[in-house]
């Protein structure tokens, strides 16, 4: 072998070994990469934690704060949910003083009060001065908490959220741009089928246990007439039963509605006195076990079936 071979030989097995270390190094990188813990943030309601799941998909390790089937009306974190809380490096509650529990917990990382940044309903001076204070943590505030079931609120959360993972995590700027994209199709698309839904219909109002709907009456045009104000555990009295069953009677209402989580008791009463059928709508809060695989999506659009049958909508 001539040495101008034996030459060539040596820098095809330099550039083999040079290519071998580079595919070495950078598997090593990949390795490395998947290994480092992803980035984890708490969000304290189903709505929020729709919107954040959407939009990290698997670049953040994103959870809800509740656990399945819990009331956030009467939720207090326990001592290992705390723990857990402490090491999220973002938390975003829902704010408007639906969880009073915040309030008592120093963050070292960062927190997000989504009710800064979204539209909100006072309820009216009456009805907050018939809000039953019925224990210690319960808002003095006039301000309507159930946001989320505004389509508009959940496009401006959408948003939010987006930018704060993009500032938590820049590398992976354009994937989340373009989740929170298709994420926002998906809320027109929801806003779009209630608005042609709910455009003829006979009936402009529903019956609820409480009012936790106002979002989507405001929106859509329609009224709700409840037991209670804004707290589900607020106590009913005879004469509010009385008046709501002489109303149901005068204008031929066919279903009352009572949420998830909240009793059925006091409605059920109205209900069969009245001799009307009772439903549940889900005000998307948390979600129950059963509705474990189900989306934002899936329970809106089943709140709109029930809503447009009961208001007898075309």
């Amino acid at each position: 072998m001539n040495l101008k071979n034996t030459m060539f030989i040596l820098v095809i097995v330099v550039f083999l070994l040079q290519m071998f270390v580079l595919k070495q190094d950078a598997a090593l990188a990949s390795k490395e990469e998947h290994l480092e813990p992803k980035k984890t943030i708490a969000m304290s309601t189903f709505a929020l934690y729709e919107i954040a799941k959407n939009i990290a998909k698997d670049k953040l390790d994103t959870y809800m704060i509740l656990p399945l089937g819990v009331d956030i009306h009467s939720y207090e974190p326990t001592p290992k949910e705390i723990v857990k809380l402490h090491k999220s490096i973002l938390v975003i509650y829902n704010g408007a003083s639906l969880e009073p529990w915040i309030s008592r917990l120093n963050f070292k990382n960062k927190t997000l009060d989504m009710s800064q940044h979204v539209d909100l309903i006072e309820f009216g001076e009456t009805e907050h001065e018939t809000h039953q204070h019925h224990d210690d943590t319960c808002s003095h505030e006039k301000i309507d908490p159930h946001y989320w079931l505004s389509l508009q609120n959940m496009k401006k959360a959408t948003i939010e959220i987006t930018g704060q993972f993009i500032e938590l995590d820049d590398k992976n700027k354009d994937f989340y741009l373009a989740n929170k994209k298709q994420y926002l199709r998906i809320l027109d698309s929801i806003d779009l089928a209630y608005r042609t839904k709910l455009e003829n219909c006979k009936k402009t109002e529903i019956l609820s246990n409480h009012n936790a709907f106002s979002y989507l009456a405001q929106e859509y045009h329609f009224e709700v007439i409840s037991l209670n104000s804004i707290s589900p555990d607020a106590q009913v009295n005879a004469k509010s039963m009385i008046s709501l069953i002489k109303h149901i009677k005068e204008h031929n209402i066919s279903t009352v509605f009572y949420e998830s989580f909240a009793s059925s008791r006091a409605i059920a009463t109205v209900a069969d006195e009245a001799g009307i059928k009772v439903d549940v709508l889900q005000p998307l809060a948390n979600i129950t076990k059963d509705e474990k695989d189900l989306s934002y999506e899936d329970l809106m659009r089943r709140n709109l079936s029930k809503l447009s049958e009961a208001m007898e909508c075309r």
